[in-house]
């Protein structure tokens, strides 16, 4: 009997939960080709209906997630009901979404953060981005696990336990927007919110064989509870199979909120336009070194060189070069801002718990990063802030010359899970784990900048390695064209874990 793509995608029929994701009959076959704008374009022509697909998402859920534990909470009842109300008729209208459990909150769910301390804080209103995503018509039907605070690069925590990499179940899916990326690469929705403030979103990105944007600083709202994350470092956006989902997504969110004390630079057309078009002949700064001179793995090296020089057969300008700045000094005020914040964070959750939390109520690194925190004077904590307004000064100089810097994301393969949890048996093996795997990130969080990572390279035994591209300060624009421009190029999206 022949069946049609309805059908297909309608009787999403899981031949047993130990089969791999692409052996799967009907879904497998049909929902894995399309991306978030893909699937809104199968419901605009009535090829498929919103609760049909979220019924597909389920099954996927349901025969997936226990291998990687990459959801912390599942409301598919408010989906369903967000379906049955009407739709607005948005981009994305009726395409399923998760929200990263941390930084943002919708109505009637649990927004922990990770953390014991959190574990029943349930949101009474919606969070602009949120409702921004309402709007766009994506529903919603889960939350995705994050590290306590989003204070490492793994996705582990007491709390939820670990989630593991689609590609390689003993290995970290990055953090700590992990739970989304592992959802996004093992292809039970195609976009998932995530957010960055060392890291957070290229980082996973990279691990799993992802697209993942740091939009520019503002560009991406955060409040009304809060506008910014670790005082400027913060941003959200997503990850995706697709570059033009990240793009049409980031139209879909971005602009200042009322209160915002941030805002980026007006694009001067949609962003999902600009994957449209070739780049112009592009002068890009290709830096291999690790920041601080740790070690970097020949594979990641090898990623960014690959990059370099499918980037030079597209027609730019490479040149090797070095950062204008001084990693230590980076490095310092970068963590005397997130130590005060953990600091305050954990203050204020005093009305949470009605008591002060206690060493007890947190993981191991949070605990002696709020207490570092509180050792941060208020010279020191003014200064830092000084000193990332100069780091920004100092690269925007730089790119006066370079339109885009390239750079591995990571310095290291995704690494087994157990090294970069918060709760680590010597944390200062912990500190030299996470310093040594993701040295690269962090800066782009210190000046703002639009960096994305790309998924252009796999390892030999089949592990994701992402690469980095950086612009300018607002120019999201030229990543999204270059980005695009590889995609063309070396596609990645018929690249699917076998898990």
């Amino acid at each position: 009997m022949k069946m049609n793509r309805r059908d297909m995608i309608k009787n999403t029929a899981v031949a047993g939960a130990g089969l791999a994701l692409n052996n799967l009959s009907g879904l497998a076959a049909e929902y894995d080709r399309y991306d978030a704008l893909g699937l809104a374009e199968l419901i605009a022509k009535k090829q498929i209906t919103p609760l049909e697909i979220l019924n597909a998402v389920r099954q996927r859920v349901e025969a997936v997630n226990p291998k990687i534990n990459a959801f912390c909470h599942l409301f598919f009842d408010k989906a369903e009901a967000q379906i049955k109300q009407g739709l607005p008729a948005g981009p994305f209208l009726g395409v399923p979404f998760a929200l990263k459990d941390l930084g943002q909150y919708m109505q009637g769910t649990i927004t922990s953060v990770g953390s014991r301390v959190w574990k029943d804080s349930v949101a009474d209103f919606d969070s602009t981005l949120v409702s921004r995503y309402k709007k766009a018509g994506l529903v919603i039907f889960a939350k995705t696990t994050s590290p306590e605070l989003g204070l490492t690069t793994t996705t582990e925590s007491v709390l939820y336990g670990k989630t593991h990499n689609p590609w390689n179940l003993t290995r970290t899916s990055g953090g700590s927007s992990g739970g989304s990326a592992a959802a996004v690469a093992s292809r039970i929705l195609p976009a998932a919110h995530a957010s960055d403030g060392g890291g957070s979103i290229r980082i996973p990105a990279s691990c799993c064989g992802l697209i993942g944007l740091k939009p520019t600083r503002g560009r991406v709202p955060m409040g009304p509870t809060q506008f910014e994350g670790w005082n400027g470092f913060s941003a959200h956006h997503v990850v995706t199979i697709s570059v033009r989902d990240c793009a049409a997504l980031l139209d879909a969110t971005a602009g200042a909120e009322l209160g915002s004390p941030f805002f980026s630079p007006r694009p001067p057309r949609p962003f999902l336009k600009e994957t449209l078009i070739a780049p112009d002949k592009l002068r890009i700064a290709l830096i291999t070194g690790t920041p601080g001179g740790t070690p970097l793995d020949p594979e990641c090296e090898k990623a960014a060189v690959n990059a370099a020089k499918l980037c030079e057969s597209l027609g730019h300008r490479v040149e090797e070069s070095k950062l204008p700045i001084d990693n230590a000094v980076m490095r310092e005020a970068f963590l005397n801002v997130i130590n005060v914040s953990v600091a305050r964070t954990l203050d204020d959750a005093a009305r949470t718990l009605g008591r002060p939390v206690t060493e007890k109520d947190v993981e191991t690194v949070t605990w002696v990063m709020s207490q570092q925190g509180r050792r941060v004077d208020v010279l020191a904590y003014s200064r830092a802030i000084a000193t990332a307004h100069q780091i920004g000064l100092a690269m925007a100089r730089f790119q006066q010359t370079y339109d885009v810097i390239l750079s591995p994301t990571l310095a290291k393969p995704p690494v087994p899970l157990g090294l970069l949890g918060l709760s680590p048996e010597n944390i200062t093996h912990f500190t030299k784990e996470i310093t040594e795997f993701g040295p690269y990130t962090a800066l782009y969080n210190v000046t703002g900048q639009p960096s994305i990572s790309v998924p252009l390279h796999w390892t030999p035994d089949g592990l994701p390695v992402g690469v980095m591209f950086s612009a300018r300060f607002g120019d999201e624009a030229t990543l999204f064209r270059l980005a695009a421009q590889l995609e063309k190029a070396k596609p990645w999206a018929g690249r699917k874990p076998a898990i």
